[in-house]
């Protein structure tokens, strides 16, 4: 069963472990303002607004694709559908706007914008008490940059979205109302949401074959575009120890963080601006709001695909992963972790049964290296990478020292450059020096075909960020200190 308010009513609802919210909504509530599109989280019709209590008591909205998003995470959360916002004739200020500036067509996509709308405008005043946050464009393009619409060029759009905070301010009745209180956990449940990584060590112990999900942003994708029918899933969303960010030392001397395995992109996103510029921006293209309202940085790195965004990135920087099973905890780097595709160290052999993902070390940026990352895909921003590069390297006394050259869609991982990294080690970046390495990537892949690119155009783009990569450093040679960031080389999502 699932306890869960919504638009402020509540509600106790029986649904199997693999239904979504979306299908919760249409054909479990009959509730059918929310749009099916893509069924694959790309479109955003089916935008919905999950609400969580914060210590303050008060209520924090993100948006999400209900396409996607497992129902069973609603248990003691708010869920805001379109039907929801109105106050009798009274018009919630994104609904009003987008009346006034006639920011609405056919109408399909229409209520997943303004639920889009509604969040940013519920969340407009991100901390501050008395006047809201600027809405500058990188926000808005940010907030709509998962809703796709057909009919009106999204101008009409973004003028209701300017305009929202004209209207005078009417919080719906049940904004700040308090969610069902979270049920005692049921080991049986067929979608179990264990509190501590202690009971989600013993549930991969007793049921190893449920799948766990934590975003769901490609676990449910099995459910709707494949049709599988999951009898038990474990979410992950819920431990305690999975969504903790927290400063470290290694034992080699790295400072950094470790990522617990189930923070989401958007929170990791600020420690990622402030120290990791390159990486942030990547979030931009790797998906839209609602996915990285949702999707994991654990999640990416254990589904262990060879196109995933994040691994490459973290391989160049020389993440390690903390692992936890029924047999105790242990640190292995990253490089070790991919074996072939979709085959990783968890659960690899009867000592490691049961293993999950606890954290993530992320390294905090050393003095004089360098991050760059470059990802090619059909669609500039929501879009699976066709090939994805990552270099970090430093620069002592003219030449290139650890350099660390990863890309994913090349092999059947994600996977590091070792030959090629071999051809910069000690050199200087020099014509020669690149050449060799571009020669050299043809030692470490031998990538495929498929829809999203052939392997001639593999290799050559791989071997094209390369060169970029020399021009790159070329300029920095040129340039004065402080003209080029980590930020400036990358192919941006946005036109700002």
């Amino acid at each position: 069963m699932i306890d869960f308010l919504l638009n402020g009513q509540p509600r106790h609802f029986a649904a199997s472990p693999d239904t979504s919210v979306l299908e919760l909504l249409r054909e479990g509530l009959g509730q059918t303002g929310t749009k099916e599109g893509c069924a694959s989280g790309d479109c955003g019709a089916c935008t919905v607004a999950i609400g969580e209590t914060g210590p303050g008591g008060q209520v924090r909205y993100h948006s999400a694709n209900a396409c996607i998003t497992p129902a069973h995470q609603l248990q003691g959360r708010q869920l805001v559908t379109v039907e929801g916002l109105a106050q009798g004739v009274t018009l919630h200020p994104a609904q009003a706007a987008m009346v006034e500036c006639h920011a609405s067509q056919c109408g399909f996509c229409t209520p997943g914008i303004v639920m889009s709308l509604f969040t940013l405008y519920e969340n407009k005043h991100e901390g501050e008490t008395t006047s809201p946050a600027p809405l500058t464009p990188q926000r808005l393009e940010a907030a709509l940059g998962g809703n796709l619409c057909r009919c009106t060029g999204y101008r009409p759009i973004r003028d209701a979205a300017l305009s929202m905070n004209e209207y005078p301010e009417q919080p719906p009745p049940w904004r700040d109302a308090a969610a069902p209180a979270p049920k005692a956990e049921d080991a049986d449940a067929a979608f179990a949401q264990p509190r501590t990584l202690a009971e989600l060590v013993e549930l991969r112990r007793r049921y190893p074959e449920a799948p766990i999900v934590a975003g769901g942003t490609d676990l449910w994708l099995e459910v709707t575009q494949r049709l599988a029918r999951f009898q038990r899933v474990v979410d992950v969303t819920r431990v305690a120890e999975l969504q903790v960010i927290e400063a470290t030392t290694l034992e080699d001397g790295r400072e950094g963080w470790w990522i617990g395995a189930a923070v989401t992109y958007s929170r990791l996103e600020p420690l990622l601006e402030e120290h990791h510029e390159a990486f942030a921006h990547l979030l931009h293209r790797l998906g839209s709001a609602q996915v990285r309202n949702r999707g994991t940085l654990g999640g990416n790195i254990a589904n262990a695909s060879p196109i995933g965004d994040t691994p490459p990135v973290l391989l160049a920087l020389g993440s390690r992963l903390w692992l936890a099973g029924p047999e105790g905890e242990r640190e292995l780097p990253l490089d070790a972790f991919f074996l072939d595709y979709k085959k990783t160290a968890l659960n690899q052999d009867k000592e490691h049964e049961g293993e999950v993902i606890r954290a993530i070390f992320l390294p905090r940026p050393e003095p004089g290296r360098h991050l760059r990352v470059w990802k090619l895909s059909k669609r500039r921003e929501d879009d699976i990478s066709a090939v994805l590069g990552a270099f970090s390297w430093r620069l002592e006394d003219g030449v290139m020292r650890d350099v660390r050259l990863a890309f994913g869609g090349m092999a059947s991982t994600p996977k590091r450059a070792v030959a090629a990294e071999a051809a910069l080690e000690g050199q200087a970046p020099s014509p020669g020096a690149f050449q060799a390495a571009r020669l050299a990537l043809a030692q470490d892949f031998q990538p495929m075909s498929d829809v999203r690119g052939s392997a001639h155009y593999r290799r050559l783009s791989a071997a094209n960020l390369l060169e970029r990569l020399r021009l790159v450093l070329l300029g920095d040679g040129q340039a004065q200190q402080g003209d080029h960031t980590d930020r400036d080389v990358m192919l941006h999502a946005y036109a700002h």
